[in-house]
């Protein structure tokens, strides 16, 4: 179905994030947001009144909404391939927030379900799409720093728990540090070095339970089921490596990726973020400079409209199922190699996506 005009859009899940999704969807003149559900309909009713969507209630007003072509799957990430499951089954493709799943056996069927009812998967994060990872790629391809060998990544910070109102899914099943901020970086360092091919890794637990600090639940305790802390070593196809520490543990807020190449080092902006300032470092140079300040033009749901553009172009779309699943193998293989104490062959590989062309524009009118 390629149609024209503005794509049908609904969303399922009434959370946090929903409030940036519907502000940006409303934004683009290519999307249409239809409808908003929540397995809690008050939820939805409370949040469609805050942005002015017109309809909400339970995920039936979404599934079944006959202009609804896109389903946007803002769910916690536990069910995330049974609503996607869910939506293919009632015809409509479908975009979800990271990660795609928690599993290889239902990212696989989520993948298979799509492909056989003629529909497509799209996933969060999209922030390569943003102008800051655009122009990564460019430099590296200028020669500025050589042939790129290694990278090191850290991003450490005290724990959601300090500010999220209801941050105990964040130290469960399907997220910690590796599910949950982990995608933003495995799927830049794909776009960079491509797909990744082993992973040895070790985790760890600074507690067993963990106390909210924000909001009306503030003094409340979880318990952390999950490591809150990895540290890996990825091995890619070509041959490049990376040694990454992804922490919720850490009292010193902390977010590096450098870039080695055989001429210069390069420093990377923030993967979770759309813009942000790339620099060189040459091993006799004083200082870093700075060779791009990337202006941040994109903004959360890049990779939705460009799915939405992709469906009526009747072309491929650049955030998709297949680089989410390889995301997703990467971390799973993360997580038994740090249960196992050896390195993990990763199963999947995957082609990085092509960069968007230079005159994108979120906000233009194209179907």
């Amino acid at each position: 179905m390629t149609g024209k005009g503005p794509v049908g859009v609904g969303i399922i899940g009434a959370g946090v994030i929903s409030g940036t999704y519907i502000e940006n969807l409303k934004s683009f003149a290519d999307t249409e947001l239809l409808a908003i559900s929540d397995l809690y309909p008050e939820i939805a009713a409370a949040k469609a009144e805050e942005y002015g969507v017109a309809l909400h209630g339970g995920n039936d007003v979404v599934l079944n909404h006959p202009d609804i072509e896109l389903v946007i799957n803002l769910t916690p990430p536990a069910v995330h391939t049974e609503v996607l499951g869910t939506a293919i089954a009632a015809g409509k493709h479908v975009w979800s927030e990271k990660p795609l799943g928690l599993n290889r056996e239902s990212g696989k069927e989520l993948i298979e379900a799509a492909k056989t009812a003629g529909l497509r998967v799209g996933c969060a994060p999209d922030t390569f799409l943003g102008e800051g990872l655009q122009a990564v790629n460019k430099v590296i391809a200028s020669g500025a720093i050589g042939t790129p060998l290694t990278a090191l990544f850290l991003m450490q910070q005290p724990g959601p728990d300090r500010w999220h109102p209801n941050p105990a899914f964040l130290f469960q099943e399907g997220a910690g540090p590796l599910f949950d901020i982990g995608p933003y970086y495995f799927t830049a360092l794909v776009q960079i070095f491509g797909p990744v091919e082993s992973v040895a890794a070790v985790g760890s637990k600074a507690r067993e339970r963990r106390t909210i600090h924000a909001g009306p639940k503030a003094g409340e305790e979880f318990d952390v089921t999950v490591p809150s802390q990895t540290a890996a070593l990825l091995r890619f196809e070509s041959g490049q490596s990376l040694t990454l520490v992804l922490s919720f543990d850490s009292a010193v807020p902390r977010i590096l990726l450098e870039i080695t190449g055989t001429e210069a080092s390069l420093q990377v902006p923030d993967p979770n973020m759309f813009g942000g300032e790339i620099k060189v470092r040459k091993p006799d140079a004083e200082d870093w400079e700075l060779v791009e300040d990337a202006k941040e033009k994109s903004a959360r749901g890049t990779g939705a409209l460009d799915m939405v553009r992709a469906i009526r172009e009747d072309r491929p779309h650049r955030a998709t199922g297949a680089l989410a699943y390889h995301v997703l193998d990467v971390m799973v293989s993360i997580a038994e190699s740090s249960e196992s104490g050896e390195f993990v062959k990763v199963e999947s590989t995957v082609q990085p996506s092509e960069p968007l062309p230079a005159d994108w524009d979120p906000l233009a009118a194209t179907v």
